[in-house]
């Protein structure tokens, strides 16, 4: 889709416009390359969260109209929304990207770590040590290694899942070292704290199914007003984020967990099987089991 004449990235666009994505599941995805997309894109805004590390040489690229440059260790936040354009780089550069969706990003969302991401805002580069960028390559290189030799240990989806989340956590926490785990709540918005509040409201709910309605009460505003704020926030009501949320865990349990499909409707909330299957199909096109299937679970 189009904007002004900017094309609109989703998640799912990336492993059709880069030919070096390593790993792609729909929630998280990661390449070593950013050629490929520059080649065929001049400009576009994305719908996902990524992070660059430059690894080698040196990247610039504007984001939301703003040069940045990175060199060797540092890393590059893209947040979701942020319009990217005018991407150069120098013949030995090399780089990892890493993309999460929102719906992924919200399982890994903790006080700190919201509190992070609201300062790497304003300032988007960060400069790893040589030691956090070796930790950051060392899990890149497992996740790679296991991809290219399945055969190796477990053959099952959870293995690859539980690597990649480990990744992105430590990645996280590296981010949260350098901007501080407390920002001081004083100097944000009224709408920001809200938001922020509400975040941290849907990370607890662990995927439990609740209306915007009790969100809204819980933080003591009215159901327009929260959707407002999400709205401005991250571009989406807050009954899609609650949504996001909710699937983000389904998918999950749907693929890396034992349970069964009356466990995990009885888990999240829902009342019975009969809508947990209507809600299921809605948002992922699946049934409950038909979806298992369709991503291999058990094998």
């Amino acid at each position: 889709m189009n904007e002004s004449g900017i094309q609109q990235l989703n998640l799912n666009d990336v492993p059709q416009l880069s030919g070096r994505v390593k790993y792609f599941d729909g929630e998280i995805g990661f390449a070593d390359d950013i050629r490929s997309v520059v080649n065929l894109v001049d400009a576009f805004k994305v719908n996902f969260v990524a992070m660059i590390f430059c690894t080698s040489g040196a990247l610039s690229m504007k984001v939301n109209s703003v040069q940045f440059n990175i060199k060797a260790n540092d890393g590059l936040l893209i947040d979701m929304q942020s319009v990217v354009s005018d991407i150069t780089y120098d013949n030995d550069m090399s780089c990892k990207i890493i993309c999460i969706s929102l719906e992924g990003g919200i399982t890994f969302m903790t006080k700190s770590v919201f509190e992070a991401f609201l300062h790497i805002k304003q300032n988007p580069v960060v400069h790893f040590s040589h030691d956090e960028m070796e930790l950051m390559s060392r899990y890149y290189e497992l996740a790679r290694f296991k991809m290219e030799h399945p055969e190796v240990g477990s053959t099952g989806k959870d293995a690859m899942h539980t690597i990649l989340r480990a990744y992105v956590i430590d990645m996280i926490a590296n981010l949260t070292s350098h901007y501080g785990e407390e920002r001081d709540m004083a100097m944000m918005r009224q709408g920001d704290k809200i938001f922020h509040r509400f975040v941290l409201l849907l990370a607890k709910s662990n995927g439990v199914q609740r209306s915007v309605k009790d969100y809204a009460d819980e933080l003591c505003v009215s159901p327009k007003y929260l959707t407002s704020i999400c709205r401005k926030h991250e571009g989406k009501t807050a009954s899609e984020l609650i949504a996001l949320n909710t699937t983000g865990h389904i998918k999950q349990m749907l693929l890396y967990s034992t349970l069964s499909i009356k466990e995990i409707a009885l888990q999240l909330g829902f009342e019975n099987l009969s809508f947990f299957g209507k809600y299921v199909k809605k948002h992922l096109g699946h049934s409950p089991n038909n979806f298992r299937k369709l991503h291999d679970y058990g094998r």
